[in-house]
């Protein structure tokens, strides 16, 4: 089992490390948490909508960006256990996982209002917000193939991982986009729909 130990010592000369955990470990601490905290944050959205939805229409654009944005940061995460072995620990990958998994929780703290009582419709918030929900995952995703391709292996182009991987950046594209709402769900859906496939076809 690999040591954790940072590079500089304490005021009193005393170097921090750490034999029991893991460097994976070490650095999902930090990331494991934020991306609770954006599964969370997203939920809590839906909830304070649902709460207001005598007031306030949710809509589906609402609801299908919420499903995506969750859906991805699972994804992300389940990538995350995949790459356990290859990840290793430094400033890089810690700064540069950190940025990713913050990108992730600002796009789900963006996809419901806090103050949803403040709109009639949500369909208003999603129009305003989507590109900044949308672009984030989709910078989030490149990071992820970059990554993934840098310390495993370049997802293949067969049939499977073109549908299942590689459709998701042309979509994402479209749908930050595109002006005509209904283009945005249709893309919406298209990517929803690409996480159950991932699990089926194998």
């Amino acid at each position: 089992m690999s040591q954790v130990s940072l590079p500089f010592p304490l005021a009193g000369g005393e170097e921090v490390s750490r034999g029991h955990m893991s460097g994976f470990e070490f650095i999902f601490s930090l990331f494991g948490l934020i991306l609770g905290l954006a599964l969370a944050e997203g939920l809590g959205g839906l909830a304070r909508a649902l709460k207001a939805s005598h007031k306030v229409r949710i809509g589906w654009p609402t609801a299908l960006l919420g499903l995506f944005v969750s859906c991805d940061v699972v994804t992300f995460w389940m990538y995350g256990w995949a790459m356990q072995g290859q990840l290793p620990l430094g400033w890089p990958v810690m700064f540069g996982g950190f940025v990713v998994t913050a990108i992730y929780y600002v796009a789900a703290s963006l996809v419901f209002p806090d103050d949803p009582e403040g709109w009639s419709d949500l369909n208003a918030h999603f129009d305003k917000h989507r590109r900044k929900v949308i672009g984030g995952i989709f910078l989030c995703n490149i990071a992820l193939i970059v990554t993934y391709g840098v310390l495993v292996d370049v997802p293949p182009f067969d049939l499977r991982r073109i549908v299942i991987t590689w459709s998701f950046f042309p979509a994402a594209a479209v749908a930050i986009w595109a002006k005509d709402r209904r283009v945005v769900i249709a893309c919406l859906i298209w990517l929803i729909a690409t996480y159950p496939l991932s699990a089926v076809w194998h």
